[in-house]
């Protein structure tokens, strides 16, 4: 077995046997679902996320693909892609890190400390930075109606049908497509 296929079962035998919920696609270890929940004392929390992941064969050496697959109000995720712009994960990253950092400590961090100077939601940058209480209610408003009660074992009607994911993720949901169309609140 090749370093980086070590590699890759070893960060993601961590992610299983830690509190994160972990789904395997087609058991494979290089694409996968985690549960991942808003960081306590932050507008986020009480929300949780299904982030999609896909680590590319030349892992650690090359970052894991990951995105948002329900929809979040922050300025440094799209809200409909779910694509991440995260430094750490798409210009700096290094096989020092790992999947586990992602959840542990880079994704928590970006939630707690966006980077409205450098955004991929354009709105939610600006609200963050004209009036930080009305930002922090959207963010809640957007807990509510896309992050509570988010199941692992939804299928994804169009996982298969993303090709190929860039690093920074390309992730679209049809059913938080046909929501935002019902609840008439899509701002772009």
């Amino acid at each position: 077995m090749s370093s980086p296929k070590r590699r890759i079962e070893s960060d993601v035998m961590k992610l299983l046997m830690s509190d994160y919920e972990v789904n395997l696609v087609n058991d494979s270890m290089q694409e996968f679902y985690v549960n991942f929940p808003g960081p306590k004392d932050t507008p986020f929390e009480g929300g949780s996320w299904k982030v999609r992941v896909e680590l590319p064969d030349q892992y650690p050496y090359k970052s894991p693909s990951i995105g948002f697959t329900n929809k979040i109000f922050h300025p440094n995720i799209d809200e409909t892609s779910g694509s991440v712009c995260l430094d750490v994960i798409n210009q700096t990253w290094s096989p020092m890190f790992d999947i586990f950092n992602v959840f542990e400590t880079f994704l928590p961090q970006l939630l707690i400390y966006p980077n409205a100077a450098d955004p991929l939601n354009g709105d939610a940058s600006v609200l963050f930075n004209k009036d930080i209480q009305a930002y922090n209610e959207k963010v809640k408003d957007y807990v509510k109606k896309y992050a509570t009660n988010v199941s692992m074992d939804e299928e994804e009607d169009n996982a298969d049908d993303d090709g190929e994911l860039s690093d920074v993720g390309s992730f679209d949901s049809d059913e938080d497509m046909e929501d935002d169309e019902v609840a008439g609140h899509l701002d772009m």
